[in-house]
């Protein structure tokens, strides 16, 4: 089983956005069998919460069903399990790869836009998602559409490391 990890700030917008969509993308693409996907904050602040309701109103619109969230906190333990770790901005990049404990964990924290071809070549500062939570409705639109973007990437991405029997990604 290939498991990802997506990370934002408090788990009630972002990750779990990504979350959902990305288990739709999975099962889609008819690897819901092979790949599991968790979100995670790397805050404690929203810990036990439901995701954002502007955020769950968005997801029942696209026909996509957040009930039964509640938000968790990453956990360091999470980087023995998981094969990919997905950051939704510039800071929660940083703060997984302070966490990782060792080069091999850090490797497998990357940008989750870093799989959007629009801008997989520009520096991790411009493939930030902004936290919506601040603004109004629309601010979810925009991460609902950046989120999209990246999703058959990431969907690729992982078939290609299912293909090669290499979870990890790395190299070797």
């Amino acid at each position: 089983m290939y498991r990802i990890a997506t990370v934002c700030t408090g788990n009630i917008c972002r990750s779990p956005m990504a979350e959902v969509a990305l288990r739709r993308a999975f099962q889609n693409a008819k690897l819901a069998d092979h790949v599991a996907v968790d979100s995670a904050g790397i805050s404690d602040e929203e810990l036990g919460n439901p995701i954002d309701p502007r955020a769950q109103r968005l997801l029942e619109r696209v026909g996509l069903d957040p009930h039964g969230h509640s938000a968790q906190t990453f956990d360091t333990e999470w980087f023995s399990n998981h094969d990919l770790v997905l950051a939704m901005d510039v800071q929660h990049y940083r703060a997984l790869t302070s966490m990782a404990p060792d080069d091999q964990a850090r490797a497998k924290v990357r940008m989750y836009r870093s799989f959007d071809p629009a801008v997989a070549a520009e520096a991790i500062e411009s493939q930030g998602i902004a936290d919506p939570w601040y603004g109004h409705a629309a601010g979810f639109e925009d991460t609902w559409e950046m989120i999209s973007e990246a999703l058959p990437g990431i969907v690729g991405h992982v078939r290609d490391q299912l293909d090669r029997g290499n979870p990890t990604g790395s190299e070797d």
